[in-house]
């Protein structure tokens, strides 16, 4: 397959610094309680070539009392989540460092180094998107489906804004989507290893993103042959025995402090096992609850769910079908999930893992509405509502307090159907958060003089 036309990159390029700019307008890091020990295992694999936390904990000794700071056998604090978003997050961080542009000693550096290397990553895999879509649609229709991705849905308020998993995610199933989604005779031996790098980067990152991982690379074996995509299941494999290796050595498991977070977050979220006795209710609950719901805070989804059908039928030559497939089977794993609604959040957080494999029944989805003057029409009022709803969550969370407001969601489950009181308009009630801005501070770049 040729590459894009000069026309083409220099679009790619704009929306990227376009995304990259957007991203960062409100200057914080939208920080989880699950996502702190990655952005200070960056910082310290950047300053010193580790990734234990001791240091870190010594300077704040409260953190030692959060689950997701755990100790590792030879008691030293790690994160308990996958330490690949802070491998990369060191990258810029040490660039950054070494050109004397951030001193990653400084008390907001940290922060600004999560909310940087996140949107890199989530702008990254928007434009992979995109580039992936002109190859089989016009660019202006690649160009609003890219658009609604970058600005429409939650990649904005929470892969783009804290450094955790669904920034590698977005970003590992983009670059297989862009290597992958070619004709068949186009995917050469590059093409196979790229897009397994992908998946690599994906599956090392996040898990629970096995199901779609494995169908995917079921798909290429059927696309290209068994012995051709055998490069690319020796990738992924190689790349989950690396972190399996690494895991066993520091928690004695091959699953790291996983387990750890399973027995404490079952209680913490009111359940009493992983899998859901209805996962009807969390299939529902991810598509239309009123304060988790994807259709409600982007109903620009609608553009895929409408072309899942076209893209299954383009699948023999595309392979359309197959990450039409993946996504439906990685949100299927996440109705069954008991904590369906992902704790203390803004709006949908699961289902951003299926968004990437969605953008091909996006593109058959656009060929729908483009072919009406009333689906234009209704498609621009979704797009419209789904930029607004996130930017709310860029600027508002959380200051709108709804998860612990008035009963906590994680115990009082009820809260997840209740439309008198949904998260956005709580969210627009309460306003923007005092936090925004906050990284546009001396503090973020440099040490006060009176810190060694």
């Amino acid at each position: 397959m040729n590459a894009p036309a000069a026309g083409t990159r220099r679009l790619a390029l704009w929306l990227f610094l376009a995304a990259l700019a957007v991203y960062n307008v409100n200057g914080r890091e939208i920080a989880s309680y699950d996502s702190q020990p990655t952005k200070f295992a960056a910082r310290e694999l950047a300053l010193h070539g580790r990734l234990t936390l001791d240091a870190v904990v010594a300077e704040a000794p409260a953190l030692a009392f959060r689950h997701s700071f755990q100790k590792d056998r030879d008691g030293h604090f790690r994160s308990a989540y996958s330490v690949v978003p802070s491998i990369e997050a060191a990258v810029p961080a040490w660039l950054l460092h070494r050109a004397g542009i951030v001193d990653l000693r400084a008390p907001l550096a940290p922060a600004l180094v999560a909310a940087l290397a996140a949107s890199l990553l989530t702008a990254g895999g928007v434009v992979l998107a995109f580039l992936a879509l002109t190859r089989w649609t016009g660019r202006r229709a690649a160009l609003l489906v890219a658009v609604g991705l970058a600005f429409g849905t939650n990649l904005w308020p929470l892969s783009s804004r804290a450094l955790w998993q669904i920034e590698t995610v977005t970003f590992g199933m983009a670059l297989s989507l862009y290597a992958w989604w070619r004709p068949r005779e186009a995917l050469g031996g590059g093409q196979v290893c790229l897009g397994a790098l992908g998946l690599a980067l994906a599956g090392t990152a996040r898990l629970e993103t096995a199901p779609m991982i494995a169908l995917l690379l079921v798909g290429l074996a059927s696309r290209v042959g068994l012995r051709r995509a055998l490069p690319a299941f020796g990738i992924v494999a190689v790349a989950a025995g690396t972190i399996m290796l690494a895991q066993h050595s520091w928690f004695g498991s091959v699953l790291g402090a996983k387990l750890r977070l399973q027995e404490t977050g079952l209680e913490a979220h009111g359940v009493t096992g992983t899998l859901s006795a209805r996962p009807w209710e969390g299939a529902a609950g991810l598509l239309v609850s009123p304060s988790r719901g994807l259709l409600v805070f982007s109903p620009i989804a609608l553009v895929p769910l409408i072309g899942l059908r076209a893209s299954w039928r383009r699948s023999s030559d595309s392979g359309s079908g197959w990450w039409t497939a993946a996504a439906l089977l990685q949100f299927a794993a996440y109705a069954c999930y008991s904590m369906w609604w992902g704790g203390h959040t803004y709006g949908p957080r699961y289902v951003l893992d299926a968004l990437a494999p969605l953008v091909p029944a996006a593109a058959a989805g656009m060929t729908w509405v483009a072919a009406r003057a009333w689906r234009r029409a209704a498609g621009a009022v979704a797009l419209a509502w789904s930029i607004a709803v996130a930017a709310t969550g860029a600027f508002c969370y959380p200051h709108d307090s709804w998860n612990t407001n008035p009963r906590d969601i994680d115990r009082y489950h009820e809260r997840l159907w209740q439309w008198h009181d949904p998260q956005i308009l709580r969210a627009w009630r309460q306003g923007p958060s005092p936090q925004n801005f906050g990284l546009f501070d001396r503090a973020a770049f440099r040490r006060p003089t009176s810190q060694p």
